[in-house]
């Protein structure tokens, strides 16, 4: 879009907040809306959970937004930087199901939760975890977050995304990241150690558990990405740019109360805009909507100065050509919007519904790509290689010269999947496709996987805490 196209969506978002409004069910995220000079109902009703915002209170408070800001991980090295031209990919998050070639697709299990961490710590192209790479689902929900957090913080040391899912959970992963560190109260105030996703709920509403996610991670200054779920055509308009004009202001609306709670608090403008199959209702993703809609984001987000969070995402029911090219374009669409953070980076499937360990590593393979890609090219005597051109001169070789020999293993992306052999030795090898070489891949992988170092004494304190919440109880749950 261009600059004036920008602002044409930008004013429109604000026309909704102040004309439409947005349903806020929590009564603390209202009450700070109000004091901040929002008003209750719409024109014709007193409806008293529909918030009218004042534009010129969403522009004050999105002012605030800092541009970028640093997500510490318990091993300093793996602390990352959300902003500028920082690119950083996590994995596939919240699937309720799992699948592998061996035995097929399954409920989401601690087991398979177990190996999707260790397999996400051993994948370099991985460098946060996006939540639960599957549901657990054989843990009881009381205690879940409890059991999940201790494997993320312990089976790996890159930093974590916890769910929003309530106060008391959210303050149970807070501390659990505070005590992985080893620091105190005031440090995790000032370095965000933890990250959560807010999904509106599309059209125009902010329920309960959201709001008190995005309070309660304001509060202690740490990371929100804020992410309406826009399908066009179904929570959203059809056209993509009327899709784009409502996730703008929803996320508007939701960093607005982050900045309202505690300005300056980081938060990412998160884009999820996609398109449904207009047949079947069912999402559609890596579609050209999509990617439209993945550019657009990143224009909104660059013009409100924060981090931009995109996703890797496809409908595919099999790791198949669809999976692949879907997720092609939809990584292309992240990356070229400018997304600083690709969510569900590596083993998404069946529109969310899946994580597949053999299409974690293909993705792997994928994001590589994209990385080697961005790293720009260097022109200068030694790249430009004119000694070595003489050297072999008309008909000869470059295999064996010094010049290659000397840059042999960075010459080119290696990757772990694909197959570059003439079909004649592929086929003798047995003619392994994709999956099935994916497949031997993760086995692979996880045979070697060692677990990372952690000191004893924030191990013990980890297990302390997690026993004594247990036999609390957990967290209250209906069923």
């Amino acid at each position: 879009m261009s600059d004036d196209e920008v602002e044409a969506i930008h004013q429109a978002s604000l026309t909704v907040l102040s004309d439409v409004g947005i349903d806020v069910l929590h009564p603390a995220a209202r009450a700070h809306f109000i004091a901040a000079g929002a008003t209750l109902g719409t024109e014709s009703t007193g409806d008293p959970i529909r918030v009218r915002f004042d534009p010129e209170m969403v522009e004050h408070a999105i002012a605030t937004c800092p541009a970028q800001f640093q997500l510490h991980s318990r091993e300093p090295n793996r602390t990352v930087r959300f902003g500028a031209d920082n690119v950083v990919f996590s994995a596939v998050a919240s699937p309720p199901n799992a699948s592998d070639l061996a035995g097929g697709r399954r409920t989401g299990n601690n087991d398979d939760f177990q190996n999707l961490v260790r397999l996400s710590q051993h994948l370099n192209a991985i460098q946060v975890h996006g939540g639960y790479p599957v549901e657990p689902a054989d843990i009881h929900p009381s205690v879940r977050h409890l059991h999940a957090t201790y494997d993320l913080l312990t089976l790996s040391d890159k930093p974590i995304n916890a769910y929003s899912l309530g106060l008391e959970r959210n303050l149970d992963t807070l501390e659990m990241a505070r005590i992985a560190r080893g620091v105190d109260h005031d440090t995790l105030l000032r370095e965000p150690s933890i990250f959560t996703i807010i999904n509106t709920s599309s059209p125009l509403r902010l329920d309960d558990p959201m709001c008190q996610g995005i309070i309660t991670y304001a509060e202690h200054n740490q990371i929100s990405v804020i992410t309406p779920f826009t399908l066009a055509g179904a929570m959203a308009p059809v056209t993509v740019v009327g899709a784009v004009v409502q996730q703008n202001a929803e996320a508007l609306a939701g960093m607005t109360l982050a900045q309202l709670v505690r300005p300056g608090a980081p938060v990412m403008y998160g884009g999820f805009t996609s398109n449904v199959d207009m047949k079947s209702g069912s999402p559609a993703f890596g579609t050209p909507e999509f990617m439209k809609s993945a550019l657009l984001g990143g224009q909104m987000a660059r013009r409100y100065g924060v981090p931009y969070r995109s996703s890797n995402v496809n409908a595919a029911n099999a790791v198949d050509a669809q999976a692949a090219w879907e997720s092609v374009f939809s990584l292309w669409g992240a990356i070229m919007g400018g997304a600083n953070l690709v969510f569900h980076g590596a083993g998404w499937m069946e529109g969310g519904l899946r994580a597949s360990f053999e299409k974690m590593v293909i993705d792997a393979d994928l994001i590589q790509m994209v990385a080697n890609f961005l790293q720009p090219l260097i022109v200068d005597d030694a790249s430009m290689a004119l000694e070595a051109i003489a050297d072999v001169g008309p008909g000869g070789h470059f295999f064996g010269t010094q010049h290659t020999q000397d840059r042999y293993r960075n010459a080119f992306f290696a990757p772990m999947v694909s197959d570059w052999r003439n079909f004649e030795s592929w086929d003798e090898a047995g003619a392994p496709t994709a999956d099935v070489k994916a497949a031997e891949l993760c086995r692979t992988l996880l045979a070697e996987y060692q677990p990372p170092p952690i000191d004893d004494t924030v191990k013990d304190q980890l297990e302390a805490f997690v026993e004594r919440r247990v036999a609390e109880g957990g967290v209250a749950t209906d069923y």
